[in-house]
Formats: structure tokens, sequence, C-alpha cells
């Protein structure tokens, strides 16, 4: 279980600071400081960096709480990929630094590699907000081993791409780069398990988004009247909400039982990867249904 206070909390920013301009801004390029700060302030951003590593020290379910309310809102913020980002420094006992972050690499494909040097080669794609990101938390391999890396984001090649969605999306060459602290891996924490993580995380974020929909649905269909009455009161409407809450409901249940497992075994786990898969699929699906409804 989540804890109410953090998701109030969680809550009542997003309300305040994630307004449409603040989106419509972010869409257009202007980074929101003001919600991002006050999302550092409240601790949110690395709530699941242990206390004695600079962070929250909140549970795994409150930090996909979290989620769950930023994909309501539509945060255009990197916040899930600083929540990973911190978990994974954390791994491999490395302290959080402050400011937006984001992980590397977020596909099985990605080979960023550790040379006896101290460097890096390599580069990774689809690499979410990385523009806007102060520091990557690397995976990277040494040797055939996994290892963490932090990298300050300034010395690195940039190449800025767009997701589906518009969102940050880039391409990152860390050539010759090397990284502010490095620490070894745990066992099985590896690319794949990483993009399973990520996987579950975005679960969350569709299905946060998925209950905005039904509650601006049911809202419009209060508002609007029709033949002298909502259209709330009529039968195809309410078939159609029913439709849409249900969708809502698998969503919701789908990706809370992927973050129950994640929290539970790990992202490494054989349930993790069927429990992810599930959710995803069905996540997704909810999605397609639940915009063609709205």
């Amino acid at each position: 279980m989540s804890d109410n206070i953090i998701v109030d909390t969680a809550t009542r920013i997003f309300a305040d600071l994630c307004e449409p301009q603040t989106i419509n801004a972010a869409e257009e390029g202007h980074w929101p400081e003001e919600l991002w700060a006050a999302l550092e302030e409240s601790g949110l951003t690395l709530a699941w960096v242990p206390d004695h590593l600079g962070g929250a020290g909140a549970d795994m379910a409150d930090g996909f709480a979290v989620l769950r309310v930023a994909g309501r809102f539509t945060a255009p913020v990197p916040l899930a990929e600083t929540l990973m980002a911190g978990w994974l420094l954390a791994q491999a006992g490395i302290s959080a630094p402050p400011g937006p972050m984001t992980i590397a690499p977020v596909h099985e494909d990605g080979n960023i590699r550790l040379g006896a040097d101290g460097k890096l080669q390599g580069r990774a794609r689809h690499i979410p907000f990385a523009r806007a990101a102060k520091h990557i938390a690397a995976l990277v391999n040494k040797n055939g081993a996994p290892v963490v890396a932090l990298v300050a984001s300034g010395g690195l090649g940039i190449r800025q791409g767009t997701s589906l969605a518009g969102e940050p999306q880039d391409t990152v060459s860390f050539d010759g780069v090397t990284p502010i602290a490095t620490g070894a891996a745990p066992a099985g924490l590896d690319p794949v398990a990483l993009a399973r993580f990520g996987a579950a995380m975005r679960t969350q974020q569709m299905a946060g988004a998925l209950e905005h929909i039904l509650d601006q649905s049911v809202q419009w269909s209060l508002d609007r009247v029709q033949f002298g009455r909502p259209i709330a009161k009529f039968q195809a409407m309410q078939h159609n909400l029913a439709t849409l809450a249900g969708e809502v409901a698998a969503a919701g249940a789908a990706a809370d039982g992927a973050a129950e497992t994640i929290a539970a075994e790990g992202p490494a786990s054989e349930r993790a990867l069927l429990d992810v898969a599930a959710a995803k699929v069905r996540v997704g699906e909810a999605a397609s249904s639940g915009a063609a409804i709205a």
C-alpha cells in the first residue's frame, strides 16, 4: 500500500503547477522550472533513493503511486526517469545528485562499455529527456560484468529526437566520457531487466492518463445538455461510460499487479517478465479502447 500523504502531496503539486498552459509551453520546448522545483523540494524525484544516499527512502509502492498521479496530470517532466535513475544508482551504492536525470540504455541492444582507461564507449538510442537531464544513470558493460555509472550530461553528444507522443527522445553518444562514479550492479540487473522496470512504470502513467480520460468524459456528459437533459441520462452514453470505466479499472489492476511484483521480487525475476508483459498488453488495449470511446 502506498502512503496517502505522499500521494496527496504529489496531487497538490500537480494540481497547482501542472496546468494546461504549463503542458503547452513544455511542448514548445520551455522547461517547467517551477513544477520541477516543487517536485524536487518535496523529495518525490528521489523517492526510491535511501536517506543515506541523498533520497527520501520511500517504499516502491509510493513511487509507483506518484507516477499514477503524474500520468493523470500529463506531467511534462522526467519524473519517472529520475525516479528510476535514482533507484539504479542506489543499487550500486552511488549517491543521487540533484536535478533531473534519465537512464540508459532503454533497449536490450544498447551496448555502452567501460574501458580499462576509465572512459565510456558506445551510444544509446531513444533516451527520454536526455536533453533536459543534468545526469544520466547508465548500466554499462565492463569486461562482461554490469556496472552502474553516473555520467554528467554536459560532455555527452546528444542528438535530439521525439517519441510518437511528441516527447523528447534522444540519441546519446558516450564516447570518451569519464563517469563521475561507478559501482558494481547487482546480479541479474541487465538492460532487459531495466527495460522491464521502465515498462512497469509506463503502465502506471498510462493508467493515470486513462483515469483522467474517464473523469473528463463523465464531467462532460453531465455538463452537456441535449433535448433538455444531460446526455449522461441517455442509455447509449451510460453504456459507453460503463465500458470506459471497465477498461480503466482493468488497466489500473494490471499496472498495480506489475508494480507489486517489481516491488516484491525485482525486475529481473521471471514473474516480473510475465506480469509486466501482461500489464503492458492490457493497459495498451485499454488505451486504444478508451481513446475510441472518449
